[in-house]
């Protein structure tokens, strides 16, 4: 008598996959290029900010006994602002592929701000003479000290400059960040890596049963 196995051949007419959707063409080049041009905006238009804020806004002169003491005043005495949200800008571009959804869409919008901010703060401050007067009251201990021949130069709107590419990172990103990768995104809350389900065996699908003899599985259990 010959051995009859309890386990029926596979059938040959298995359905075939069902065909995955292809995404549009130019969208992943577009979010691609998308990314690289907010983050060189970005991480550009902080460091001109930082730079220019850094440097002489306004020099004037100041009468010390017969003599006229020069004075000058960087960005950072005469406004913080800009410096400061540049830091800010710096910080959102980094959380916005940290975040997903509505978190995202926030962080954007607050790089965006910080770029417009940044902007205004150094073009209202392009012509302020009020860091140089307390420069020339503390140098010459004289709180009523005159500032003559006051002149303003041109790195307060090289700084806003620099706050409009930021600007224009936050206005990239509130258009395009839905697209983005986040940083993470193949890890569960836990830390680990998603774990793959373990495969089902079907009673009345004879394919599946050959599938769990193949890898050594008893699918009688």
């Amino acid at each position: 008598m010959g051995y009859v196995s309890a386990v029926p051949p596979p059938r040959t007419d298995a359905p075939a996959p069902a065909a995955q959707p292809v995404p549009a063409p130019g969208t992943g080049g577009r979010g691609r290029r998308s990314v690289a041009a907010a983050l060189l905006l970005g991480a550009l238009g902080a460091t001109v900010v930082l730079l220019a804020s850094g440097r002489t806004w306004v020099r004037g002169t100041a009468a010390l006994g017969g003599d006229a003491l020069p004075l000058t005043a960087d960005g950072r005495a005469v406004t913080g602002l800009p410096a400061a949200l540049a830091i800010v800008a710096l910080a959102a571009l980094v959380a916005v592929f940290a975040v997903r959804g509505t978190g995202r869409l926030l962080v954007s919008a607050l790089l965006a701000l910080s770029g417009l901010g940044g902007a205004a703060a150094a073009l209202l401050a392009a012509d302020d003479r009020r860091a140089l007067a307390a420069e020339a009251a503390r140098t010459t201990a004289d709180t009523a000290a005159h500032v003559a021949g006051l002149t303003h130069t041109a790195w307060p709107y090289v700084a806003a400059a620099g706050a409009l590419l930021i600007l224009a990172a936050g206005i990239l990103a509130l258009r395009f960040g839905r697209s983005w990768p986040a940083m993470g995104g193949r890890y569960e809350r836990d830390g680990g890596p998603r774990a793959s389900a373990p495969a089902t065996v079907g009673p009345d699908r004879p394919e599946d049963l050959w599938k769990a003899l193949d890898r050594g599985e008893d699918p009688t259990r």
